[in-house]
């Protein structure tokens, strides 16, 4: 296919999806549009990152609709999904805050992308990722246009599949005297809910089309796994996806009805494939008990908007096996022991956050007292908070890196879940699979590798 040199072209040229260029593209060498310091932004609108929430955009879909991957793919779907039926298995990746939001950051995000991007290529057959889910925080420092090109589409230009995503509060807060029309949302939404497949401007010369989701919140259903996306929101801490507790107008409970349909759905059909649940913000995000052994990092849990999602999952009979996540920039797997339906079982919450904007330390010292970092296995129960379940029986941190970039390595068969987080280093290229949870579907147990 020709290279494009204008910045769009009509959509009716664009009858099938188009992932990435048919030639791998030379690393960029920087930004093409200046990025300035959101810095003195930020200590200006410091206040209304705590409390200015946006309304929840509808999906164009039913509540209780699913979005098949083959659609993604246009007429190859069927071939895509036969071929993964045929392998007996999926394998998809997952990773969240990959924006780089001045030159700094910017040679992090390519290693990270390029290595996504090389694990995709290099596969064959049924080993090959089928799609890549982002987990928000797509474009900093507020999802403005001119940057999407510069840390979405210029980054994955050579990614070889679909890219689904939620967005993060990055991709959502609406800075004061944004002109209308250029909210973040509506910016998101036009490359990533579109009705049909064509180039955005966003894309300028690169050859990635628009996302079809019905909405930033939806189900991606895929061969051995259905994804249930949620939009947790513009602030920067606690996530929130609807009004139950009477704070948050603006957002409604479009997304309550929404999950709770999804669940409903999910036991009428006695559907038997992996249940994943995707937030930006994490229910959980380590902090030291009050010890005076260190502070917290960056982002903290988000307990009200779990047992938003607990109420629903109790209620309906039906609870994920896995919950994913971003926000906090660093790696962290939690088990959450929980009896339900009869039975322990044991849930990962997994929180992968540092796909190139940043890595952040996991403890901080704090007044006086140095940083002390908690042990593998840790019984963290107390990030539950007091509003704590009584049938959550008990919270480890398993596992957690705060040095390393990284994404996440997702394989589903017909028995199991297995979840594997590879590092990107921070000073190269070199990458390894640092940590693997393989969850069993039908009991829910666990195995970590």
């Amino acid at each position: 296919m020709v290279r494009r040199s204008h910045t769009h072209l009509p959509d009716p040229i664009f009858h099938e999806p188009i992932f990435g260029e048919t030639d791998k593209l030379p690393d960029p060498n920087g930004f093409s549009t200046a990025h300035p310091s959101d810095g003195q932004l930020y200590k200006e609108i410091g206040d209304l990152l705590t409390k200015d929430v946006v309304a929840v955009p509808p999906s164009r879909a039913a509540v209780d609709a699913v979005v098949p991957l083959a659609d993604a793919y246009g007429s190859h779907g069927p071939a895509v999904t036969k071929l993964i039926e045929d392998a007996g298995k999926i394998i998809f990746h997952a990773l969240g805050d990959s924006g780089a939001s001045n030159v700094r950051k910017y040679a992090n995000e390519l290693h990270v992308a390029d290595q996504v991007t090389l694990d995709a290529a290099s596969s064959t057959g049924g080993n090959r990722p089928a799609f890549l889910f982002h987990l928000g925080d797509v474009v900093y420092d507020f999802g403005e246009a001119q940057y999407y090109y510069d840390q979405f589409y210029d980054p994955f230009r050579n990614y070889p599949a679909p890219i689904f995503a939620i967005p993060g509060n990055h991709d959502s807060f609406v800075v004061p005297n944004t002109p209308e029309g250029e909210e973040p949302l509506a910016i998101f939404q036009r490359n990533f809910c579109a009705q049909k497949f064509g180039i955005t401007a966003e894309a300028r010369s690169l050859h990635r089309t628009a996302m079809l989701q019905p909405g930033v919140y939806f189900t991606l259903d895929a061969p051995f796994v259905r994804i249930i996306g949620l939009f947790s929101n513009a602030l920067e801490d606690p996530g929130v996806i609807s009004n139950l507790d009477g704070k948050w107008p603006t957002v409604s409970n479009v997304q309550i009805d929404f999950l709770r349909a999804q669940l409903k759905k999910i036991k009428t059909d006695g559907y038997k494939g992996a249940v994943l649940l995707a937030t930006h913000h994490p229910p959980f995000s380590y902090s030291p008990p009050d010890t005076g052994s260190g502070t917290g990092g960056n982002h903290g849990s988000s307990t009200v908007m779990l047992q938003q999602i607990d109420k629903v999952c109790h209620d309906e009979g039906v609870y994920p096996h896995a919950f994913l996540a971003a926000h906090a920039h660093n790696y962290q797997r939690y088990t959450r022991i929980v009896a339900f339906g009869g039975k322990e079982i044991d849930v990962p919450f997994i929180v992968c956050g540092d796909g190139g904007h940043n890595v952040n330390p996991l403890v901080r010292a704090a007044r006086g007292h140095p940083a002390q970092e908690p042990h593998a296995g840790s019984d963290v129960g107390y990030l539950e908070g007091k509003h704590r379940p009584s049938w959550a029986k008990q919270l480890l941190l398993e596992k957690y890196d705060d040095q390393n970039y990284g994404y996440l390595r997702v394989h589903v068969d017909k028995e199991e879940l297995k979840i594997g987080f590879h590092q990107v280093g921070v000073r190269t290229l070199a990458q390894s699979r640092y940590d693997m949870v393989t969850v069993n579907l039908a009991d829910h147990t666990m195995v970590a590798n």
